[in-house]
């Protein structure tokens, strides 16, 4: 869950330069209270059963023997 919080952060709030890091802290702090604020929920697309699958493929992929 926070990997999925930080790729939120880094393409909605930190998506440019920030200059210093009195403005960082300012939108970190802001971008926090407004996902606190409004219940931010991971909306999972998969089920457990396909995210076998994937992690089986992504594995035969590389090279490593699988025995789910």
């Amino acid at each position: 869950m926070a990997e999925s919080e930080l790729g939120v952060l880094s393409t909605r709030c930190l998506d440019r330069r920030i200059p210093d890091k009195q403005t960082l802290t300012h939108e970190v702090a802001a971008w926090e209270e407004y996902r606190n604020k409004h219940h931010a929920k991971a909306d999972w697309q998969f089920t457990t059963a396909d995210a076998r699958i994937k992690l089986t493929l992504a594995a035969l992929d590389i090279g490593l023997d699988v025995a789910w």
